[in-house]
């Protein structure tokens, strides 16, 4: 007899991504300091040359958040600061981003209306959220007088509601620039920011926190005040008020002090009273080079303003009494945004901890930076981790703590399960980096360097080469030559991430603009993108899709529609989504039609994706949310996180990834002379973890028969058993 079954099994108990009892929302406060080598904290190589006798930079207040954190060994920037932030800001490594090195129109094109930041989702969170210090773009570099040049890219058309800033990295190279940017602004400022003086007059008062480095009310105290001082106390001020905030209504604040130290020039630290101060019992200080005295005490210098702002934390109102105290629910983060420059401070402290190279390289001396987190609600004191985590997972890492939606196609992945201990951590395979004498790709020990300087017309060979970080600290020996089969796979994967395109590409934006039964290749579907500032045209994207998009395929109308693909697909980042009115929106397959998402593909509520016998593939995962559906039959490659509905067809899926099973089994296919007690697999995976709600089931006929669900670790099966 045959049978045309449908089954429907219900929703699981387990989250592909959280547990049942989801971590609370954490106020978020991240330093961000300029310059500063992976070995110039003390957990890194500052407390054993202290231990030998050696020169060491004084860092207490940092020391003392890892030892009541976690220090991260293997945390990640870029190279120099325009990129670094881009990419901390976007998700984005500089294979798709704008700013993939310190290019002068950076300022004016960096971020863009369509790029979702941090402020942006933390803002959209819920969050208060602030912004001090080196912003690098939106504004010109004149140092009398600057101007906005574009409003796209300011961090107040980006979600931070109080800000006191530099909009141009050149700016930023000077510590007493005459006027800083300021928001909340008087009415009509042009995109929210107004240029206020950079006095420290509003702050010649700080007895409450003795700890102060900032000598403002010292009769020597320069009149223009040294910035990362300014952007220091505004950051107190903000994290105190609103640590009260969250104290009296449980709004949660979000602030990031991207401080300028200890970035060149340095002697200008020397003009501050005092400013050698905490080195005055160093009987061997006065004989370094003035550049290591000075370096020392800019890092030291914003370590102290670091501990007043966490003391703040500790006790917002400053009155003794710390029953206010907010830091346990508070997650702070420290990083740089690339490795330390060369030159005394190198040679004497040791700043990048042994690595090889400094600023500027692709080596480890260049992109591998100080991290280190502490929450002492949620992460355990004291402990230190060799997990990779670059500057992009922390974006998606403050949506999924915050409840923010994680941006499409974004590189980054949040690290929210390893700081929580709850829900899955999901894996990234590698991380991608660009400086000025090449490319590399990290994936796990191995590290494959692509060495060209850049994409010029009389650029050289390029060659490759391959190191063991585990064995090799100071990548001292090339294992290319032993080694071809590795270096050709990590080769593929890392020019598959754009980092042979000209400077200045990036991904693009568009959407679905195609009536019911479309085509997918009809370029008429699609918006084209544009990226237009001030008459300037930077970036043009038509045309049928292509793997630097993100896009989205949306239903904005009253009945369910369909978007049909016959010719294969690429994006970088795709989702499929409903309409608001609840009406379904599916992107069907041709018969064996094949469709990448390289970084995701997101089926939100109302989305449906239907193979066909054809391939589904990501390097990262597809995401089922709940009222979405994945359908048909054909092989995926790629991991599976169910939450919603797997609608089986036919032969069935077969899954290269990891499948995480939740949500809701959905089996549509004829039956053909099943015969009791023979199991009939129906989902074929590398590893499958969790499952759907199992419960017996009826086929209806004369024939009646229950229906099993069974699991393996890489299997479902269906089995029929006579009543």
């Amino acid at each position: 007899m045959k049978f045309f079954l449908t089954l429907i099994l219900g929703i699981a108990g387990i989250s592909s991504l959280y547990s049942a009892d989801p971590a609370p929302r954490p106020n978020i406060l991240y330093f961000y300091v300029d310059d500063m080598g992976w070995g110039s904290i003390g957990p890194n190589g500052q407390a054993e040359r202290k231990a030998k006798g050696l020169p060491y930079v004084r860092t207490p207040n940092l020391n003392r958040l890892a030892a009541k954190g976690v220090n991260f060994r293997r945390g990640y920037g870029c190279h120099v600061c325009s990129p670094a932030r881009s990419s901390q800001q976007s998700g984005f490594h500089q294979g798709h981003t704008f700013a993939d090195r310190n290019d002068p129109n950076n300022a004016k094109k960096a971020m863009r209306s369509d790029d979702i930041l941090m402020g942006d989702a933390l803002f959209s969170a819920g969050y208060t959220t602030g912004y001090w210090g080196k912003w690098g773009y939106g504004g010109s570099k004149d140092m009398v007088d600057p101007k906005i040049e574009n409003i796209q890219t300011l961090p107040t058309s980006h979600g931070y509601q109080f800000a006191l800033t530099e909009l141009h990295h050149v700016r930023a190279h000077t510590f007493f620039q005459p006027t800083l940017w300021s928001a909340p602004a008087k009415k009509g400022a042009v995109g929210g920011l107004e240029l206020i003086p950079n006095s420290m007059a509003k702050y010649a008062r700080r007895e409450d926190y003795p700890e102060s480095p900032a000598y403002q009310s010292h009769p020597d105290y320069p009149k223009t005040g040294y910035c990362d001082d300014a952007y220091a106390f505004a950051a107190l001020d903000f994290v105190r008020a609103n640590a009260k905030a969250y104290r009296k209504n449980g709004k949660p604040f979000f602030g990031l002090f991207a401080a300028q130290i200890p970035h060149a020039p340095f002697a200008e630290v020397s003009k501050l009273p005092k400013w050698n101060e905490a080195y005055k019992d160093d009987e061997g200080f006065s004989d370094l080079p003035k550049q290591a005295q000075q370096w020392a005490a800019m890092v030291t210098r914003i370590d102290a303003h670091f501990g007043n702002i966490l003391a703040a934390l500790e006790d917002p109102n400053g009155d003794g009494d710390k029953s206010d105290s907010v830091a346990d629910n508070t997650l702070v983060i420290f990083q740089s945004d690339n490795g330390g420059p060369g030159g005394a401070n190198n040679t004497v402290y040791d700043a990048n901890g042994g690595l090889r190279g400094n600023k500027g390289s692709i080596h480890e001396g260049g992109i591998r930076v100080p991290l280190i987190m502490r929450w002492p609600k949620k992460i355990k004191a004291g402990s230190s981790s060799d997990q990779v985590v670059d500057v992009t997972d922390l974006l998606p890492t403050f949506c999924e703590l915050s409840g923010a939606e994680v941006p499409l196609g974004i590189d980054g992945v949040s690290i929210a399960p390893t700081l929580t201990g709850e829900g899955i951590q999901r894996q990234r395979e590698f991380i991608i980096h660009e400086a000025g004498n090449g490319q590399s790709i990290i994936r796990g020990k191995d590290k494959l360097v692509r060495s060209a300087r850049g994409r010029k017309k009389k650029a050289g060979p390029v060659k490759f080469a391959l190191y063991d970080l585990n064995a090799d600290h100071g990548e001292k020996t090339d294992l290319a030559g032993a080694n071809p089969n590795l270096v050709t796979e990590l080769k593929a994967l890392l020019l598959g991430e754009r980092v042979d395109e000209p400077h200045g590409f990036a991904n693009t934006y568009h959407t679905w603009s195609g009536e019911g039964g479309a085509l997918t290749s009809d370029a008429n579907n699609w918006s084209d993108y544009q990226y237009v500032n001030a008459g300037v045209t930077y970036t043009t994207d038509d045309g049928a899709p292509q793997l630097s998009w993100v896009a989205k395929i949306e239903n904005k109308g009253e009945s369910k529609a369909v978007a049909r693909a016959e010719t294969d697909l690429e994006f970088l980042g795709l989702e499929i989504v409903g309409s608001s009115s609840g009406a379904e929106q599916v992107l069907k397959l041709g018969s064996k039609i094949n469709l990448i998402g390289r970084n995701e593909i997101r089926l939100s509520q109302g989305g449906q994706l239907k193979l066909n016998g054809g391939t589904v593939s990501t390097l990262r995962w597809i995401d089922i949310a709940e009222g979405a559906t994945l359908g048909g039959h054909g092989q995926i490659v790629g991991d599976v996180n169910n939450k919603g509905t797997i609608l089986i067809e036919g032969k069935g899926l077969e899954i290269d990834g990891e499948v995480t099973l939740g949500g809701t089994l959905s089996m549509k296919t004829k039956l053909d002379g099943i015969k009791p007690g023979k199991p009939m697999t129906i989902l074929k995976a590398k590893s499958i973890k969790g499952s759907f709600e199992n419960t017996d089931l009826e086929i209806p006929g004369k024939n009646n028969f229950e229906m099993i669900v069974d699991y393996t670790g890489t299997s479902v099966t269906l089995t029929a058993k006579k009543k």
